[in-house]
């Protein structure tokens, strides 16, 4: 393995850290760059808006999209009930649901969609749609899911040696708590 000629701290290694433009650039700072927005819609597209969740917590009774189908341009609603197979996303631990299944978790929670001919026809006609959900109470801070022993994943904890045992011959020790907004 041969070492560089001369490294200097603070600039990158000569093999690294060269500019190059990006393939569209020049199209771009023209004003020629395509973008999905430019390109013509197939004749018959449909656009989709979510009709979503105005409570933290609750359990889904039911959806009245009623008023929805009766608007112009609407030409259907999906719900989770409405998906083949398996209605929840192939994440790692299987918990997210691609639509409301029978309990809204979250304000902004997807409930479904609206179908139409329109951007416009989908978005107002979703704000038509009627659920039915019976409020549960939610919880809204770390300290409070804790107290409730309300996990979104089961807890891990990582353990090596004896903490306790390793603070009591300590010198010096620390005592407080630390909050991340994250």
């Amino acid at each position: 393995m041969n070492a560089p000629d001369k490294l200097v701290i603070g600039q990158p290694p000569q093999a690294a850290g060269q500019s190059h433009p990006h393939e569209s650039a020049r199209a771009q700072v023209r004003g020629a760059a395509l973008y999905v927005d430019d390109i013509p819609e197939v004749r018959g597209t449909l656009h989709a808006a979510p009709i979503l969740s105005t409570v933290a917590h609750g359990k889904l009774r039911g959806v009245d999209a009623s008023a929805a189908l009766a608007m112009p341009g609407v030409r259907g609603v999906v719900l989770a009930c409405d998906i083949p197979g398996d209605p929840v996303l192939a994440t790692f631990s299987h918990d997210e649901p691609v639509f409301a299944i029978d309990t809204v978790e979250y304000v902004g929670q997807v409930i479904g969609l609206v179908v139409a001919k329109t951007v416009m026809e989908s978005r107002r006609a979703s704000r038509k749609v009627k659920l039915d959900v019976e409020e549960l109470p939610a919880v809204l801070s770390v300290r409070e899911a804790l107290a409730r022993q309300n996990f979104v994943l089961p807890p891990v904890h990582v353990r090596r040696g004896d903490a306790a045992a390793a603070l009591a011959r300590a010198p010096h020790t620390l005592a407080g708590t630390l909050e991340l907004g994250g």
